[in-house]
């Protein structure tokens, strides 16, 4: 089953690893590349989830499903 991330955790991830810079198991490398190339809340996500981010190499990330926003 997928890990669940925000789309722009999501984007992040994604970025560093089509970039082939790191191993993805290299958790710090990646969050660094990351908040070097503005994709702070995936940074952030990564350094906060430890667990959750290793089991999304294993399991595959997947975006959530943001409601739109309802202007009043």
């Amino acid at each position: 089953m997928p890990i669940t991330v925000s789309k722009l955790v999501l984007e992040g991830i994604t970025f560093v690893r089509d970039s082939g810079k790191v191993n993805m198991f290299d958790r710090p490398m990646v969050a660094k590349i990351c908040m070097d190339m503005g994709y702070h809340e995936a940074a952030l996500w990564i350094n906060d989830n430890r667990k959750l981010y290793s089991e999304g190499i294993f399991q595959g990330f997947e975006a959530t499903e943001e409601p739109e926003s309802q202007e009043g």
